[in-house]
């Protein structure tokens, strides 16, 4: 089994917090995604309440950014089909 000092695992769970997917960290960084789930859910345990209420807002942003995106393009398409 391969060891991973800190510094990796910090780098690793700082860009899937940064909201890059697990799975391109995991191809990225040629670690098991399952493995990266557990860092990350040993950060997050770590984590006081204010820096999970941060990375919970970040998440829903991320989501609502996406959904705005998806709203736009449906509303250029509908514009142009018109």
């Amino acid at each position: 089994m391969r060891k991973y000092d800190n510094e990796f695992k910090r780098q690793a769970v700082r860009k899937i917090l940064a909201g890059q997917s697990v799975a391109s960290v995991s191809r990225e960084l040629g670690v098991a995604e399952g493995v990266l789930h557990n860092w990350k859910k040993a950060k997050l345990e770590q984590s006081s309440s204010a820096e999970q209420e941060v990375l919970e807002l970040k998440k829903r942003l991320k989501e609502v950014e996406m959904e705005n995106e998806i709203l736009k393009k449906a509303a250029l398409n509908s514009t142009l089909s018109d």
